[in-house]
């Protein structure tokens, strides 16, 4: 009963801060059919948790997205996660009439088809291998500080200072030996929400995002997120707000990220949040 009393209270549809987001939300109720809708899972989609693997989706995530894939042209998630991880916590898999999903894992690296279940991918980037047999000792010689952990992720690594007693001073203690590491072997450091992800360069959110856009011929783009990683998909929308295309950028949540939430169009109230606007967009363009 409070699920639904919560869900409801949260039916209201928010109006932009800006004056392109206004004119954005307004193309997109004029003509939803040619809307994409992209969305950040963690932090967006999924409450932040301290453990990455016992990361779900918000309840009502699923049944919203449903209701808004009928109501679209396309909707993604664009995520660093394992297209099969985003899946699998996401609860995407084998839900009727959400068809027409796409996932994209690893900043665009691997996509997940709901129509086929099928993940497609390329190799892996050799880089990545090598970092994960250094890792230990570049750990070590940064100090070996308590909480530190090493979250595998197949494409990349991801090093989380979130249950470190002082979070901020290990993120900034490994920083500069985790960069060096990774341009060693070619790859980047992505910096997040009290985590350093090491992967290969050329890919990101901006790049997934634009291309998919060409892909479905999108007319209007709506992308919400919650970390730096979304950065690049929130430039992507600018720049195709400089073609014409009109953009709504939505930040889920505003005080770990403030780099996200001062460029954003719409900041809502975590993943809560999110799902509220997503609903509320598809009862007044449905």
């Amino acid at each position: 009963m409070a699920s639904h009393e919560t869900s409801s209270a949260a039916s209201a549809l928010p109006t932009p801060a800006t004056a392109a987001g206004r004119d954005a939300l307004a193309a997109m109720l004029r003509r939803p059919r040619g809307v994409l809708v992209a969305l950040d899972l963690d932090g967006t989609l999924a409450p932040i948790v301290e453990n990455p693997e016992d990361a779900r989706a918000h309840p009502d995530a699923v049944p919203v997205l449903v209701g808004l894939a009928a109501t679209v042209g396309a909707v993604a998630v664009i995520t660093g996660r394992p297209a099969e991880v985003a899946v699998r916590n996401g609860g995407f898999a084998g839900v009727a009439g959400l068809n027409r999903l796409v996932v994209l894992g690893h900043y665009g690296a691997e996509r997940w088809d709901a129509r086929t279940g099928e993940i497609t991918a390329p190799e892996p980037h050799p880089g990545v291998a090598a970092v994960r047999a250094e890792l230990p000792d570049v750990l070590a010689g940064a100090g070996d500080r308590p909480g530190v952990w090493v979250e595998e992720k197949g494409r990349a690594i991801a090093v989380h200072t979130r249950r470190a007693p002082d979070p901020q001073a290990a993120f900034d203690a490994l920083r500069g030996p985790l960069t060096d590491l990774a341009l060693r072997h070619g790859l980047i450091v992505e910096p997040g929400r009290m985590v350093l992800e090491l992967r290969p360069p050329g890919v990101d959110k901006g790049a997934a995002l634009t291309a998919y856009v060409r892909e479905t011929g999108a007319e209007a783009v709506l992308y919400a997120g919650d970390d730096l990683g979304d950065l690049p998909a929130f430039a992507a929308v600018e720049e195709l707000r400089a073609t014409g295309v009109p953009g709504l950028l939505v930040a889920s949540g505003s005080t770990e990220v403030t780099e996200l939430s001062t460029r954003a169009d719409l900041v809502v109230d975590g993943p809560e949040g999110v799902v509220g606007l997503l609903r509320a967009f598809t009862e007044r363009a449905g």
